[in-house]
């Protein structure tokens, strides 16, 4: 399985579109172990871009801060599973958590009209 988190100043980004990188971690569901870590520069921000590249780079789930509806449903449509409304907090922490079941997670809805991500 392979977990994406959206990065910005190496804890998780508040707004997905807006990261500056990604790390991806290679991961073992059953034995709840990070295999292999990667970290990716993020491509420039442009509506419906990041779920295509998150799809092409293999990402089975997404561990997120907030973004929008259309990101949702993109990644919900290329098969990725997403954790929204996670805290800000190392993504080795997050990840950990997620293997193990325990991760804290909200609604991580952004408004794009108002600019506001309720987290």
């Amino acid at each position: 399985m392979r977990i994406a988190v959206p990065l910005s100043a190496g804890q998780l980004a508040e707004h997905f579109g807006h990261c500056e990188q990604f790390l991806f971690a290679d991961a073992d569901p059953q034995d709840r172990k990070v295999l292999q870590k990667t970290l990716a520069t993020a491509p420039d921000h442009a509506p419906g871009l990041l779920p295509r590249w998150l799809a092409e780079h293999g990402v089975d789930v997404l561990i997120a801060g907030g973004l929008g509806e259309r990101a949702r449903d993109l990644l919900a449509a290329s098969s990725v599973q997403v954790f929204a409304g996670a805290p800000v907090a190392e993504p080795d922490v997050l990840i950990a958590s997620f293997l193990n079941g325990t991760l804290p997670t909200g609604e991580g809805r952004c408004d794009h009209s108002m600019h506001n991500c309720n987290h």
